[in-house]
């Protein structure tokens, strides 16, 4: 198998440095606090799609540890008074951790019931979040301080939070994007094409099921942990199956195994929560019908449509 290290094709450079114009620009123009959710939920989405698209895994309890790192973050920052960057490693740690153990005993399961159990496994932590004294109950964590990133800059300011989560947004990118186009993305391929292959091969497939899955986990808890920070709350909502539900909606709206793909998705389903939220319109249902249009007309997701097309016309041009 050859390494994919690969550099980008002109086309997603593009779009790549299209995207990045944008999002510096955009706070200037939007609300800054609605663009840092938005940030937050698309590393969500990615960090899931580094799961779903490289391995196959379909998980259905991916929003256990987001939910896990947003209340030990909060905890962290509200109770022990720890600065943002230990805040934000804590609930990395916690979410690598809790992923570990629920990945060594989902991962022997395939199809169904690998969601089944995900599922379960995260109704679990769901029960202990609505218990446990320390995470508030319905009433969640609230009033959790921001503090000042490095120490000097106060994330109270809107442009330096959205600024902060963007950098860690961009810098998990970077890694999924290395972490796919190795030699360990390439096993991760073989091993979701065709297992039995991978094995005959002599790649211990549970071995490297259980790395990208607490690999997700992790990236899932620091998308966890800093949305708690940067909204002050860490509710139930947090660790609900509904959560998993719309990072999976994001995932396939996006454009499964694309780069970009789950955050354009993360920005569709979070827009329209946004401005649905004071019409009246039951949201989800709004959200059903759209997704459902969407993958009528984009079976492969928005950005996976869009390179097709691209792809496409390329052919055309060379023949």
């Amino acid at each position: 198998m050859k390494d994919a290290r690969a550099s980008f094709d002109p086309v997603t450079l593009a779009a790549i440095a299209a995207a990045a114009v944008l999002l510096v620009g955009a706070p200037f123009v939007f609300y800054p606090l609605f663009l840092t959710k938005v940030l937050c939920y698309a590393l969500f989405a990615c960090a899931f799609n580094l799961l779903l698209g490289s391995c196959g895994l379909l998980s259905f309890g991916h929003a256990a540890y987001f939910g896990t790192a947003a209340y030990v973050a909060g905890h962290a920052a509200k109770v022990w008074g720890l600065p943002f960057e230990a805040c934000l490693a804590l609930g990395v740690m916690a979410s690598a951790a809790l992923g570990a153990v629920f990945g060594y005993i989902s991962i022997r399961r395939q199809g169904i019931y690998f969601a089944m159990i995900t599922l379960a496994l995260a109704q679990m932590i769901y029960f202990l979040a609505l218990q446990l004294p320390f995470t508030g109950a319905e009433d969640g964590l609230t009033a959790i301080p921001r503090g000042k990133v490095l120490g000097l800059f106060s994330l109270d300011d809107p442009l330096v939070l959205y600024f902060t989560t963007l950098c860690l947004f961009v810098g998990a990118l970077m890694l999924i994007h290395r972490i796919t186009h190795s030699t360990f993305g390439q096993i991760l391929r073989a091993i979701r094409d065709n297992e039995p292959r991978a094995i005959s091969l002599g790649f211990e497939a549970n071995r490297f099921k259980l790395q990208a899955f607490v690999l997700s986990a992790a990236l899932v808890g620091l998308a966890g942990a800093n949305k708690a920070i940067a909204f002050k709350l860490a509710t139930l909502t947090d660790v609900h199956w509904s959560t998993s539900g719309s990072v999976i909606l994001m995932t396939l709206l996006g454009g499964l195994g694309t780069l970009l793909g789950p955050f354009v998705g993360a920005l569709v389903v979070v827009t329209l929560e946004n401005y649905l939220a004071d019409s009246g319109l039951p949201i989800q249902a709004v959200i059903g019908g759209i997704f459902i249009l969407c993958i009528l007309l984009f079976r492969r997701g928005i950005v996976g449509e869009a390179q097709g097309w691209v792809e496409t016309l390329r052919r055309r041009r060379a023949g």
